[in-house]
């Protein structure tokens, strides 16, 4: 069975050597001192290894199954899920007016990344939760704040959001859903909806569902969808009452997340209360859409960092074939399978790809803690333009790296009962929920470039040139392994921008159809960024005389692999957004 050990000193080493966050000005960072942060790490990696991991291919192999209406949960999972509740690890950064913790998201992200790959599944429970608190914290009233918090902080009750229905996924403006407002100013909520993420469980006293639907008489299209509280058991003084008009048609089969409960949810005429103003139903859903994103961003590089680890191990102990150079296990039957270029390559792929991914993550999340406690417009501003790329290109390299250290098992990456499958399995639905990869680029491209005037992606332009002056003469080898690849990735990632603001506006489709190369040119540069910020700390940790000079050296090394052999992409992208659309959209549809 796979194993899973959270990498606690990487983590370290982003947050106080890369964004040093004891340092900045964000209220709360300052309490965020190496004791305080390796303690909450340490207590999180625990139970990431002790409690949560064992139990990832349990949710596998035995899913959630529909009885009699009520949803069971795998084995172990509601035990598991007591377990992280009372530690209080769902309460991180809430607001301690309804009982949370108050400390930033980005600690919070950290010890999600944890939870994460160690069982994705079973902390879906949780991170859904979340982001239904935060939607309710944001727009809902005094009363529902007092009604549905404090127990949605400690996952007593558990939450959901309510998108998706069987004729219309994306576009929402499609859906039939329907509120019709009663008298004493609730709303009678009826339709149906699918893929609701834990959706209905055993391990919470009640769930709070996030609904949209359109009032009847409403604007048409999405201008019409508002956004409705429906419990599944009406809340009388503050306690779980009369069964709503909730109820799980089936739950659904998947490729993956087995263990967490994809629901078809049924509403019939079920109670529900207006969050947010009526017909502004989706401004509500996106504060837990955006957050939601990020997660998923996490997501992709959590299940690659634990496929990663396995990997790693299986290549130092499986022994097949000799090393070109000279046997290095001459008393055995041949050498380790790490002894082989290409699988050095492989694994590579995989730690560089990592680190810089949990690099650009936490940066992401620092820019959330800044906006939202310090209102700091640019951080919004910024982190509301990368956020398509955490999520879209974050969680399809995830899913390359997760196939490819199946690829370090060969036949038996392919056999179930090594556990590499479902990495792979798991990993594959982050590129499709919370806005499949498309849109995410599609977002991008047609919204995120020219919002505010276009002046995010220009201040993000000028932080890369900034800081490719500010390192000008530090090294010989950092001028050719890290400043050079990165200033040649920018200017890739500009003249992308330029051909789309050339192309745009006379023909929509010559920037629609480079939109995903965009993004995952984006997501090189940004990676790119994070590497080159990561060799400057490490640089600087072995001029100060750090003892542990193999964990900085062997920083570099991977920074610079990634330079060399991942960041070159750039110009292939870039390549084919200047293609235009022609070879695109060359065909009738009927010659498909």
């Amino acid at each position: 069975m796979p194993s899973y050990t959270a990498p606690v000193k990487d983590q370290m080493f982003v947050l106080n050597e890369l964004l040093k966050i004891s340092e900045q000005d964000v209220p709360g960072y300052d309490e965020l001192d190496r004791d305080t942060l390796d303690a909450i790490l340490g207590e999180a990696a625990k139970l990431a290894g002790d409690v949560l991991a064992p139990l990832n291919a349990v949710g596998d192999t035995q899913g959630c199954v529909l009885e009699n209406g009520v949803v069971r949960t795998p084995e172990g999972f509601k035990a598991a899920f007591d377990q992280v509740r009372e530690g209080g690890w769902t309460a991180l950064d809430c607001d301690p007016e309804y009982g949370g913790q108050g400390l930033p998201y980005l600690v919070s992200t950290a010890v999600g990344e944890q939870f994460s790959a160690a069982n994705m599944a079973f902390n879906m429970y949780q991170g859904l939760t979340h982001g239904a608190y935060s939607a309710i914290h944001a727009h809902g009233s005094d009363e529902q704040k007092a009604t549905y918090l404090p127990k949605m902080v400690t996952c007593e009750w558990t939450g959901t959001m309510n998108l998706t229905e069987p004729h219309c996924g994306t576009d929402l403006g499609l859906m039939r859903t329907k509120a019709v407002p009663q008298e004493d100013g609730t709303y009678k909520v009826s339709g149906q909806k699918i893929f609701i993420s834990a959706g209905d469980h055993d391990m919470s006293e009640n769930v709070i569902h996030l609904v949209l639907a359109k009032i009847p008489g409403g604007p048409e299209g999405i201008k019409g969808v508002s956004l409705f509280i429906v419990p599944k058991f009406i809340v009388e003084n503050g306690q779980p009452g009369a069964r709503n008009g909730v109820s799980v048609g089936k739950i659904e089969e998947k490729m993956g997340i087995h263990g967490n409960s994809t629901c078809v949810m049924n509403y019939d005429e079920a109670t529900g209360y207006l969050l947010g103003e009526a017909h502004k139903g989706m401004r509500a859903m996106f504060t837990m859409m955006n957050e939601a994103r990020i997660g998923v961003g996490l997501q992709g590089f959590a299940q690659a960092e634990a496929a990663y680890q396995n990997a790693v191990i299986y290549a130092k102990d499986r022994l097949q074939g000799r090393d070109v150079t000279g046997a290095k296990n001459p008393d055995g039957p041949a050498d380790p399978l790490i002894v082989h270029p290409d699988i050095r390559r492989n694994l590579m792929d995989q730690k560089s790809f990592v680190e810089g991914a949990r690099a650009f993550t936490y940066w992401g999340a620092a820019m959330i803690d800044r906006a939202h406690k310090c209102e700091d417009k640019a951080a919004d501003g910024l982190i509301s333009l990368l956020t398509p790329v955490i999520k879209g290109f974050l969680t399809d390299r995830g899913f390359d790296m997760a196939v490819q250290a199946q690829q370090v098992y060969g036949g038996h990456g392919y056999i179930e009962e090594w556990g590499m499958s479902q990495f792979a399995r798991d990993a594959r639905i982050a590129m499709i929920y919370e806005g499949a990869n498309g849109v995410q680029a599609l977002d991008l491209v047609g919204r995120k470039l020219a919002q505010d005037g276009g002046k995010h992606v220009m201040a993000f332009f000028a932080m890369v040139t900034d800081f490719i002056k500010e390192t000008k003469g530090r090294s010989e080898g950092f001028e050719k392994d890290f400043r050079e690849p990165l200033k040649k990735a920018s200017k890739d990632l500009q003249s992308a921008g330029m051909f789309f603001m050339q192309n745009g506006m006379k023909n929509p489709n010559a920037a629609l159809s480079g939109s995903y190369d965009f993004m995952h040119l984006f997501g090189h540069v940004c990676l790119g960024l994070m590497w080159a910020k990561m060799a400057v700390a490490a640089e600087d940790a072995l001029a100060a005389g750090a003892s542990d000079t193999a964990f900085y050296e062997t920083k570099i090394a991977t920074g610079r692999y990634y330079m060399a052999r991942q960041l070159p992409l750039t110009g292939t992208h870039l390549a084919r957004i200047e293609s235009g659309a022609e070879t695109v959209m060359a065909l009738d549809a009927e010659a498909f």
